[in-house]
């Protein structure tokens, strides 16, 4: 039987929930720079959330950001260091809320880096509290009796920033074995546009979070398929 090996420079030691999609999204982004040949010079910007958790599975030079900063912070070393591959790994809470402005003017700009968002709907690290990717009557710890979305409202990246200065923005999935391919081919498509100096590239991936959705790892799959499919479609939504 064949079984694929580990990419270069990683390792079982990540701290992911069973059932998480950090630990399967950061290997994503292993095998990716291992096959586009930049492991060596990748510089991965984490949040202080749950995308700490790649600073014990994937060895390669990185920085952790204050919660909410990854974007910023990597564009900082992407500007110093322009011949490094600068990926920045944010959740949605981080990405959409604490650090919107800086999301947005980034997109803006059009910098020269890419940026890896894991949506599971909720602030993962932090409580499980709603964030603005809450799904409509979706119970969170901050909203127990399930989120008032005419109140709130469901924020996507897609109307966010899709008509800016974007060169890449796409939203894949975890749900199976060709949803991850598919995912897999987006992430690769980002960090090529940055190697070739394309400009601003956006993945977003929905991801299950079993311990904060209260649900089985199975079941919180086919939730994210299911149900925030209907809130954030899947495909890329530019691609220039």
């Amino acid at each position: 039987m064949y079984v694929k090996k580990l990419p270069e420079y990683m390792n079982f030691a990540a701290p992911s929930c069973q059932g998480c999609g950090h630990g399967l999204i950061i290997r994503l982004m292993a095998e990716v720079c291992e096959e586009l040949g930049v492991t060596g010079k990748t510089i991965l910007v984490r949040d202080v959330a749950c995308g700490g958790s790649a600073s014990g599975a994937w060895n390669v030079d990185s920085i952790t950001a204050a919660h909410g900063r990854p974007i910023p912070v990597a564009n900082g070393v992407k500007g110093a260091s322009p011949e490094n591959i600068v990926i920045a790994h944010i959740g949605d809470g981080a990405a959409y809320s604490i650090g919107s402005a800086e999301l947005v003017h980034a997109a803006l700009r059009g910098d020269n880096i890419t940026v890896i968002v894991v949506n599971n709907t909720v602030y993962g690290m932090t409580g499980g509290q709603m964030s603005p990717a809450t799904l409509p009557a979706e119970k969170t710890a901050s909203s127990p009796k399930g989120k008032d979305a005419d109140r709130y409202g469901v924020l996507n990246v897609v109307d966010l920033i899709g008509n800016l200065n974007c060169t890449y923005l796409a939203r894949g999935e975890l749900y199976d074995v060709p949803a991850i391919n598919k995912s897999k081919a987006m992430i690769k498509k980002a960090i090529q546009n940055q190697i070739d100096g394309k400009g601003f590239s956006l993945v977003e991936i929905l991801s299950p979070c079993p311990t904060n959705l209260h649900m089985t790892p199975l079941k919180t799959k086919e939730f994210m398929h299911e149900e925030a499919t209907k809130f954030f479609p899947l495909g890329e939504f530019v691609d220039k």
